[in-house]
């Protein structure tokens, strides 16, 4: 019995090793930090924008957002709230405030809020084919998102329509493991539906805005 107690012993070890692996994995692996969430980090993106006012109207603009993590706070739930500040820039010489809003983690997705309306924009973890609703803590109709894994890169699918006659919505955000959003594409049309122009894919009214990162840091 003497001789074989070490050996138990050494086996109950590795059980142990086991358990504790197969526990602490899965916090390190919920993916988080395919948005990093400190204050100082920056995030520079280059912005082509198209708006559409009518048939041939319609105004172009390049530019660069700068969105910044300048303070976080607890709220009553006690969830931190990272607050960015959205600044605008032509030049990336001069910049001018243009709005801010918020991030949060919250349990097992990223709620970001814009002008009082939050948005689920991912869910942790990222595992492919992953489908949710965006709008589920807002008072709006359910918007499924679909997540895509490609391992270090991630792309959720928020709407994908077009019916080619009387409107288009696509929209999707890359991200970046290690980096945050690296990609942002928003195109919302409406199609002239005039009898004799529909079904010419006319462009009514709507907008195009196409985001990409520059630039990324902390200071």
């Amino acid at each position: 019995m003497k001789r074989k107690l070490p050996l138990i012993i050494f086996i109950l070890l590795v059980l142990f090793a086991s358990c504790d692996r197969e526990i602490e994995e899965p916090k390190s692996n919920l993916g988080f930090d395919f948005q990093p969430l400190e204050v100082g980090l920056f995030w520079i993106y280059e912005v082509g924008q198209t708006i559409y006012f009518g048939e041939n109207d319609f105004e172009q603009e390049t530019f660069f957002y700068r969105d910044r993590i300048r303070s976080f706070y607890i709220n009553a739930e006690g969830e931190q709230v990272f607050i960015v500040n959205r600044s605008k820039s032509s030049d990336q010489s001069s910049w001018s405030s243009l709005v801010e809003y918020t991030l949060i983690q919250r349990d097992l997705a990223l709620v970001r809020t814009i002008d009082n309306q939050p948005l689920v924009t991912l869910v942790f973890p990222p595992k492919d084919g992953a489908i949710w609703n965006g709008n589920i803590y807002r008072d709006d109709v359910a918007d499924d998102f679909e997540l895509i894994s490609s391992g270090n890169s991630i792309r959720v699918n928020q709407e994908a329509s077009d019916d080619e006659v009387t409107y288009r919505d696509i929209r999707y955000e890359l991200y970046e493991q290690g980096i945050g959003m690296v990609e942002k594409y928003d195109e919302v049309l409406t199609y002239c539906s005039r009898n004799d122009c529909l079904g010419d894919m006319l462009i009514d009214s709507g907008s195009k805005v196409h985001m990409k990162l520059s630039d990324y840091g902390k200071n």
